[in-house]
């Protein structure tokens, strides 16, 4: 059985209450939106099992061959990469346990950190590469940035994007036996003076020498002959590494409560954005087919004041629809007492639809139902238009949980009636309108 946490730590403790909340908004989302947020879901657990185990991890970055995954092999004080002289090997993101870092956070017995090497930046099929980078460093404690000179183009982009995160960023100027003491200077001048100004403070600029040359040594015998020998020195990284500590040390626990409230406060976001454009889609094709149902309905039915009554009846069910899509119930008493209410707000253009109606309903009545033929366009665009309207006001009224928020109905439905292009409206209703009268044999033969 896991142990409780037992860290008291205000932050850490919120950090984990907003994980839950995230997860549990994913648990009340519908089937087709559990089935797009899927790995989100997962992301979120894995998260969760990340802050209480008190996992935190380092995300490395750089270019190819700059030497990362020599990098995380002097770290780590074996090899665990492979490093390939041509480059390009990481397919994949993938992390090691750093065991000789010697940090752990109190109260987490699993505590550990973990380092997490990524493709080079400059991969053939970056997009998808880009993505997974993005994700690590999302949940990255803290950033490992590998260089091996001045920075290029992609080297500074990728940078200013990492430094966006809001996350520690560590940049290490490996390779660094390559110069002499006058370039390298003048290289670590240029970084941190100009390059990085803006974007690393000065004491995570580090120099490292992941996997020094071979350097050839002359050696004398004591008879006085000489012979030439190579040897590989040992990686520098003890800066780099005693930079790293001193982060983790001074912000470790704080490091890790933070990023994961803002891991879910962002996959909050994106919940949140996706059910409103899901719904809103989902919602915009109720409303054009209740819509295009009531436009026809009205203009093909020969009886004076039915189709009228018919009309509400569809606004009604088009409403309770329209509740099922925001993940509410609302019966169809309700819905209709909703369609009038709205159609109170919308005052003077339910009163256009109504005229409309009326005309054309009196002269059904006066020709004994057959002036359906005449009167079946604008009679059914007006009477779409007005389940447009309607179904409009309706939507934004059921965004809002049930409620009109800080507006009244009809402010809501005034703003609704500017924002809307009747005339496209009405010129697509009465085209499905035309496109149902041509498919009706038996009016098609009255024309």
């Amino acid at each position: 059985m896991k142990q409780p946490i037992d860290i008291q730590d205000a932050n850490y403790q919120r950090a984990l209450v907003s994980l839950d909340q995230t997860i549990n908004k994913l648990h009340g989302c519908s089937p087709e939106e559990k089935e797009i947020l899927r790995e989100d879901l997962r992301q979120l657990r894995s998260m969760t099992e990340k802050l209480t185990h008190g996992r935190i991890e380092i995300v490395v970055f750089g270019e190819i061959s700059t030497g990362k995954s020599a990098m995380i092999n002097a770290l780590v004080g074996r090899e665990v990469a492979a490093v390939d002289v041509q480059g390009g090997w990481t397919k994949e993101i993938w992390h090691v346990e750093w065991e000789g870092a010697g940090y752990r956070i109190a109260g987490l017995d699993e505590s550990e950190v973990v380092l997490i090497d990524t493709p080079g930046l400059n991969e053939v099929g970056g997009q998808e590469r880009a993505a997974m980078a993005r994700e690590s460093a999302s949940r990255a404690d803290l950033i490992l940035f590998v260089t091996d000179s001045d920075l290029n183009e992609t080297e500074f982009s990728a940078l200013t994007t990492l430094a966006a995160t809001n996350k520690p960023l560590i940049v290490a100027l490996n390779k660094i036996d390559l110069y002499s003491p006058d370039q390298r200077a003048r290289l670590c001048s240029v970084l941190r003076d100009e390059r990085l100004k803006e974007i690393v403070d000065p004491e995570n600029l580090v120099t490292t020498s992941a996997d020094p040359r071979e350097v050839e040594y002359v050696i004398e015998s004591a008879d006085g002959q000489t012979r030439s020998e190579w040897r590989k020195p040992e990686p520098d990284i003890e800066g780099l590494k005693v930079r790293m500590l001193e982060v983790l040390e001074g912000e470790g626990l704080a490091l890790l409560a933070l990023n994961a409230a803002m891991y879910a406060a962002d996959k909050s976001d994106r919940i949140a954005t996706l059910r409103v454009q899901l719904r809103e889609k989902r919602a915009t094709q109720v409303i054009w087919s209740y819509a295009v149902v009531k436009s026809t309905a009205v203009a093909l039915n020969p009886l004076p004041a039915v189709d009228t009554l018919g009309g509400v009846a569809v606004d009604a069910t088009m409403v309770a629809t329209l509740a099922k899509v925001y993940g509410l119930e609302m019966s169809w008493s309700h819905a209709r007492g909703l369609v009038t209410s709205i159609a109170r707000a919308a005052g003077w253009v339910m009163l256009a639809e109504l005229g409309t109606h009326v005309a054309s309903s009196a002269f059904k009545a006066l020709t004994l139902g057959y002036g359906t033929v005449l009167t079946a366009v604008p009679q059914g665009a007006a009477a779409g238009y007005g389940s447009y309207i309607v179904g409009q006001a309706a939507r934004y009224y059921f965004e809002h949980g049930a409620s009109w928020g800080n507006e009244g109905p009809k402010a809501v439905v005034h703003r609704i009636l500017e924002e809307t292009d009747k005339e496209s409206v009405l010129v697509r209703l009465k085209n499905e309108i035309r496109k149902s009268l041509q498919r009706n044999a038996h009016v098609a033969s009255e024309e």
